[in-house]
């Protein structure tokens, strides 16, 4: 019995799990992995214009293939006709593709165009920046712009004109040079949520004039663009004063500034000599031609003796500012009795309002690139169009995710080898300094004590900044003892008679040769700079 049951169960799970297969396939409409190549599938347009070359590769780092752009400043162009037209406007869509700026994005785009059917006779060749679209998706990045364009065309119900309404306050584009996918999930309640990773970077209404501009639905009301100010509208808030009269001591031609005849002339000024001189050392050159070049001069230097003294020439007194200045009068501002605000036209229904209570989508008949760059290295990948957003979330987890992934750790690992020759440098140069500071010579004193910091410092390179300190400690001590206690004296000790033993030690003589021999043979292992 509990066999049977088990049986059962595993059936359900089978089934359950085969439904979830057929939906899944049901639920995507497009999906491109590049894995074949291109060629026969997309097509390239044959404009003038677009003479980028398309290149079926591999990304840099993976197995996985791609749609490359291969050259810099050129404009491309490539689409790809649907088997079936996209509805838009029933249930939910996603829009979804991968690209990676393998050299980084200074100035281009790298979004898609979703184009909406065509008039008849139109060929994919001929696709352009014409080609009509319903959805622009994607980043792009070029001086001032920096933004994950989301842009949907849609037709006026009142006018039958397309206009294109641009997402207010789009997200910004990743700086970096790994693969990154963009996600557009457009649902049946009229939001819009724009994911970068997965991650949702921005949510906006359809229907708001606060997310779309300009916003789908027109205002209610317009300025008359009939109305007129009156001739007697006053704007002005404030007015000057009339009643207001000058003071009589006001004194409109007093300088802003005067002579401070407090100032004395600095002792020691030399009045008779000149700030510049003309250069004892220059010559005239051999090759200088009076008649030609005209009289020669010598270039002009500082006089060094108005270096010593507190100035020269002709001595002025300093300006300073004048107490009695007051500038050009004017009469105070007072509140304007005749102020009636600014003026501004009276509004009016408009005539071109409408309500909706949806977007009028047009479907999808095809995807098209159409760029112009100035970066090669764009690669677009995993291109999908789905009718449900955990399809298009499985996708990310098995398509992008495992590339992310191995390209940030190797990243990682490249800012940290970069960062840690970056410290190895400025190590290298602050121990060159400190050898350096070892050779001064009021420190010979402490010479050795500060080669074997150095030393210790260069085998563990983490002590770099405790060793500074040390040297810093030891040049302000001796510094200190300079200023203010002159040279102290060394302290002598008293050292005890030494006679010769029966045992072979030797003399204190004998063990002080002994003692410069090793000191002598340990120097050449030491990294000094003794000379």
């Amino acid at each position: 019995m509990i066999m049977k049951r088990y049986a059962l169960l595993l059936l359900f799970a089978f089934a359950s799990l085969q439904l979830l297969c057929f939906a899944a396939d049901d639920d995507v409409v497009f999906y491109d992995s590049f894995e074949e190549s291109f060629d026969g599938r997309w097509i390239v347009s044959d404009k003038d214009y677009y003479k980028g070359v398309w290149k079926h590769s591999k990304s840099e780092g993976h197995d996985d293939y791609g749609l490359l752009v291969s050259e810099m400043a050129k404009k491309y162009a490539i689409v790809k006709e649907l088997d079936e037209a996209v509805n838009l406007k029933d249930g939910t869509t996603v829009l979804q593709f991968e690209t990676r700026l393998q050299g980084g994005l200074e100035c281009g785009g790298a979004y898609l165009k979703y184009l909406r059917p065509q008039d008849a006779g139109w060929k994919p060749r001929e696709f352009d920046n014409e080609s009509p679209y319903s959805i622009m998706f994607g980043p792009d990045k070029c001086g001032a712009t920096n933004k994950v364009h989301f842009i949907l065309k849609h037709k006026n119900p009142k006018s039958g004109e397309y206009i294109e309404h641009h997402l207010k306050y789009p997200p910004s584009v990743p700086s970096d040079k790994l693969t990154h996918v963009y996600t557009a999930i457009l649902k049946p309640d009229n939001e819009v949520s724009i994911l970068i990773d997965g991650e949702e970077k921005k949510k906006a209404s359809f229907l708001s004039a606060e997310d779309f501009e300009p916003p789908l639905i027109p205002s209610k009301t317009i300025p008359d663009p009939d109305d007129k100010k009156p001739e007697d509208w006053d704007e002005r808030a404030k007015i000057p004063d009339p009643d207001a009269v000058k003071p009589e001591d006001w004194d409109e031609d007093a300088p802003m500034e005067i002579e401070d005849e407090e100032a004395v002339k600095p002792e020691g000024w030399l009045d008779d000599e000149p700030e510049e001189i003309d250069d004892p050392e220059a010559t005239k050159p051999e090759d200088w031609d009076d008649e030609e070049d005209g009289e020669w001069e010598a270039p002009k230097i500082e006089n060094p003796k108005c270096e010593i003294a507190p100035g020269c020439g002709e001595w002025k007194r300093p300006m300073k500012r004048n107490p009695a200045y007051k500038g050009k009068w004017s009469p105070p501002l007072i509140d304007n009795p005749s102020y009636k605000g600014i003026w501004k036209p009276q509004e009016i229904p408009n005539p071109n309002y409408f309500e909706l209570e949806k977007p009028d989508f047009d479907p999808i008949a095809a995807i098209g690139i159409e760029i112009w760059t100035m970066q090669d290295g764009i690669l677009f990948d995993n291109i999908l169009i789905a009718k449900n957003d955990k399809v298009a979330e499985s996708y990310r987890e098995t398509t992008w995710k495992p590339k992310f992934e191995v390209e940030k750790e190797k990243q990682k690992a490249e800012d940290e080898a970069a960062d840690s020759a970056r410290l190895a440098g400025f190590q290298r140069k602050v121990f060159d300094v400190l050898y350096k500071v070892a050779d001064i010579p009021f420190l010979s004193k402490y010479k050795h004590q500060i080669l074997d910091l150095i030393e210790h410092a260069e085998t563990q390179p983490n002590l770099t900044i405790g060793v500074l300190v040390s040297i810093v400690v030891i040049i302000l001590t001796i510094f200190f003892k300079v200023i203010f206690g002159g040279k102290k004296q060394p302290r002598v000790e008293k050292k005890p008679d030494v006679t010769e033993t029966s045992n072979g030690e030797g003399s204190s003589g004998e063990k002080a040769e002994e003692a410069e021999k090793e000191e002598a043979a340990a120097a050449p292992r030491r990294r000094r700079r003794d000379n």
